[in-house]
């Protein structure tokens, strides 16, 4: 299973991105360093992604503030947290009821980091409030898996219409599609959009 896990595993597909496409070729060198965006796995990765489903960078920054302080990225704490606890934080109450769910279910995170991609992927879907794109992310962040891109993410979309000169954005399909040829290092080539995103938008794309 190959990881992500340090800058040079980042050069690596880079490089390899390059070699096989002369539009990596061209942009990579332009973008710096890829960012390596690793966090520790468990519960709070897993918040942090659900949090962010849907709303703004800056949105989901305030709100997860609002929970660290509130201890709310605690498993523990935030399954005994009350209703004022979490509408305190600016959490919906859909996303609330989502984060309490997997807190009191107590998921085994450490058997996630064994499975291959696509178990894991299975596993965490069947969690409350966990679609493809929030499994993807946790996936890629969170377990360093080198070959998942998150395709339904809008930021990488349009950082793929602008890099690759696309009339119209791909679809999550389409993207997909693009994607076949950059395994096994299509997370590599996700940091790299979403770096190409926030160099031609100013802003960032992923949080």
């Amino acid at each position: 299973m190959r990881l992500i896990e340090t800058p040079e595993d980042l050069a690596e597909g880079a490089a390899y991105l390059s070699a096989i496409c002369p539009v990596w070729a061209q942009v990579l060198p332009q973008l710096g360093p890829l960012p390596l965006r690793r966090r520790s796995d468990g519960f709070e990765a897993i918040a942090s992604a659900i949090v962010g489903q849907q709303i703004s960078i800056a949105a989901a920054a305030a709100i997860w503030c609002r929970m660290e302080a509130a201890g709310l990225t605690d498993p523990q704490i935030m399954a005994s947290a009350s209703e004022d606890d979490l509408r305190a934080a600016g959490l919906s109450r859909p996303k609330a009821r989502y984060l309490q769910a997997i807190a009191k279910a107590q998921p085994d995170w450490q058997a996630l980091r064994e499975m291959p991609d696509d178990e894991a992927l299975k596993q965490l879907v069947a969690l409350p409030g966990i679609g493809v794109w929030t499994a993807e992310i946790y996936l890629k962040f969170a377990l360093g898996r080198a070959d998942v891109l998150a395709a339904g993410d809008l930021a990488l979309q349009e950082g793929a219409r602008m890099m690759y000169g696309l009339e119209a954005r791909p679809t999550a399909a389409q993207l997909r599609d693009m994607a076949k040829a950059w395994s096994p290092w299509r997370a590599v080539a996700a940091r790299g959009l979403w770096a190409y995103y926030r160099q031609a938008k100013g802003r960032e794309g992923i949080r």
